[in-house]
């Protein structure tokens, strides 16, 4: 490939039509470009298999995000990194029916049974929920193997898994491994790790609500229980918030050694100013804004995404603002030290996810 600086990247964001989904996307968030039926997931920035972006903008148009990565690894993912495929997924979801009851398998589980490289493991920030939102996440204390499987035999969810309150502005950090599920009526911001691994408990398939037979049903359900987890038990929190500039605030959702999340909304007093030294999914969930990094300057619709390269470093997003930003972290650099910085303690920060307990100080 010619040398070519990079830019911010407009990666196609392809519209799945699931059997849960609806118009959220396209009509509260305001989506533009998608198809006018049930839309259940918007995939921002992917490398999964068979579902991979293409940059659509600038000399680069064309160029498949598994290029991107392979031709220009440090340029795009920072300093020192290597890899085979970009790490991070990112989505919109519209749960306005209820997803199916399903996992992903972590890391370990992934290579031994799947012959995966990774497993899945996510986190869901709510964008809106209506009154009474539900999501089930995780097995109550007590249940054994055997029990789970005769409740998912019968469909009876509610008798081995959590049921937990679901609120706008909300993260949920789910470990791989961990039975799940969310909806109706729920928007989410999904971010996890590059797999569309899963295993499902239900009797219908979640493309287009066809009944799943018996023998498939059976099969499903022992790969399930081979995968699942019964120790996580993840809660909903509001994330640990920071005063950056006049007007100006960051909100670190969710954070472990796979993605981090953030949400930094400004009013018109200063602008986001934002340095990073890892690629950066961003995500506008609020009105029209103006992003400029080095000499690129473009606005950015609601509900778009840009892939912001890690040799740009910094970016600048001007108010009034309210978007997303999705990055493979380094723990010690990207979240400790600010928020310790910030007067947090280690109580307050591990709350965020996993492996904050352990990361260098």
């Amino acid at each position: 490939m010619t040398a070519v600086q990079l830019y911010p990247l407009r990666l196609t964001a392809p519209a799945k039509p699931l059997v849960f989904g609806g118009h959220a996307i396209a009509r509260n968030l305001g989506k533009t470009g998608i198809p006018d039926w049930g839309i259940g997931e918007t995939w921002e920035c992917s490398d999964v298999d068979g579902m991979g972006g293409e940059v659509t903008n600038g000399p680069l148009a064309g160029t498949s995000l598994r290029e991107l990565v392979q031709q220009h690894p440090e340029e795009l993912m920072g300093r020192g990194w290597s890899g085979e495929y970009f790490p991070v997924l990112a989505k919109f979801i519209d749960a306005t029916g209820t997803l199916p009851v399903h996992l992903h398998a972590d890391d370990e589980t992934a290579q031994r049974l799947e012959g995966q490289a990774n497993g899945k493991t996510e986190a869901w920030h709510i964008l809106a929920a209506a009154p009474g939102a539900t999501a089930l996440c995780g097995i109550r204390d007590g249940v054994s193997a055997e029990q789970l499987r005769t409740a998912l035999e019968a469909q009876k969810f509610d008798a081995v898994m959590r049921r937990l309150p679901v609120r706008a502005g909300e993260t949920i950090y789910v470990p791989g491994g961990t039975l799940h599920s969310f909806g109706p009526d729920t928007l989410v911001y999904e971010i996890e790790q590059t797999s569309d691994i899963q295993q499902h408990a239900m009797r219908w398939h979640m493309e287009d609500g066809s009944p799943v037979d018996d023998e498939e049903f059976t099969g499903n359900l022992d790969m399930l229980l081979q995968e699942i987890k019964f120790d996580p038990k993840p809660d909903f929190g509001p994330g640990v918030s920071v005063r950056v500039d006049d007007g100006v605030e960051q909100t670190f959702l969710c954070t472990g050694p796979y993605f981090a999340l953030e949400r930094w909304r400004a009013g018109t007093a200063a602008p986001i100013r934002r340095r990073f030294e890892t690629a950066q999914i961003l995500s506008n969930v609020g009105a029209p804004v103006t992003v400029t990094a080095g000499a690129w300057s473009e606005e950015l619709g609601r509900a778009d995404s840009l892939l912001l390269p890690a040799c740009l470093g910094t970016v600048e997003v001007t108010g009034p603002a309210d978007v997303l930003f999705g990055y493979l972290p380094n723990l010690d650099r990207d979240v400790r030290h600010p928020l310790t910085e910030a007067g947090y303690g280690p109580a307050v920060i591990v709350t965020l996810g996993e492996g904050l307990e352990t990361a260098a100080t």
